[in-house]
């Protein structure tokens, strides 16, 4: 819960509302050069992120380190490790498994399965502890690749990580018992520079396969530069894999 709320704080919206919460504040208390100075930059801070350019090149400079393969290139392996984070269990009042917009890594996992390239499919997603009640994403995972013909009898659940080093610590375990030290690694194209670097650092010998590419060639207009929702949550999110990515590397749980 700590990691978490810390990294929320780090965020643009956490770091420039900082900003200017302590400007207003020095402001209200007569310091009108700095407290304005201080408004000012929180804005200017929050705005920048804000902006789809610079969101898509903060997300850019973690997707084009893996550009997307075609499934028929990719090498085959003994197992291929799909990891959650693309959809929510079945909790009241929903029947079914919730897609997000990550849920391109399941699919992608399956169409990765049919092509032949790996004949057993680890899933890795449990839940973080105040979520516990709420089911396993493995288990959502695993409907969705029964609705994809995915033979459960080939899916192996790891349900008990509610992080992408928990994802790698349990993983690896499970692959140990069946002799097993080379995966092919399905996650999206913005996680899998952390996602990688962690399961390398456990000893497993990982292919990368990225999908779910949030960057895509667009004709630049002037509304890049505008401050939007949706780029904002973009922007915090890469920033987000970089500080885990950092974090991660201090603790010696990344290579």
């Amino acid at each position: 819960m700590l990691s978490k709320l810390v990294t929320q704080l780090l965020m643009p919206l956490g770091v420039g509302g900082l900003g200017v919460l302590v400007g207003v504040i020095a402001l209200v208390l007569g310091h009108r050069v700095s407290g304005s100075a201080l408004a000012l930059a929180g804005l200017a801070w929050i705005w920048l992120w804000a902006t789809p350019a610079a969101s898509d090149w903060l997300r850019g400079s973690l997707e084009h380190r893996y550009p997307p393969t075609a499934v028929e290139a990719l090498p085959k392996a003994p197992a291929m490790v799909l990891l959650g984070g693309g959809m929510d269990p079945v909790t009241a009042p929903r029947l079914h498994p919730d897609l997000g917009s990550a849920a391109d890594r399941v699919w992608h996992a399956a169409r990765v399965f049919h092509a032949g390239k790996a004949p057993l499919v680890v899933v890795s997603g449990g839940a973080l502890p105040w979520h516990a009640g709420d089911g396993v994403e493995a288990d959502a995972m695993l409907t969705f690749l029964g609705d994809l013909d995915v033979p459960a009898e080939r899916v192996v659940l790891e349900g008990r990580s509610g992080t992408t080093r928990g994802n790698a610590v349990e993983t690896a375990a499970l692959l140990a018992e069946r002799g097993i030290d080379r995966v092919l690694l399905v996650t999206s194209a913005l996680h899998m520079r952390r996602a990688e670097a962690t399961f390398r650092a456990v000893g497993l010998d990982v292919v990368p396969v990225a999908t779910d590419y949030e960057i895509v060639d667009s004709a630049e207009t002037p509304l890049e530069y505008l401050p939007d929702a949706d780029a904002l949550y973009g922007s915090s999110r890469a920033i987000k894999e970089y500080l885990g990515l950092a974090y991660y590397r201090l603790r010696g749980w990344a290579r």
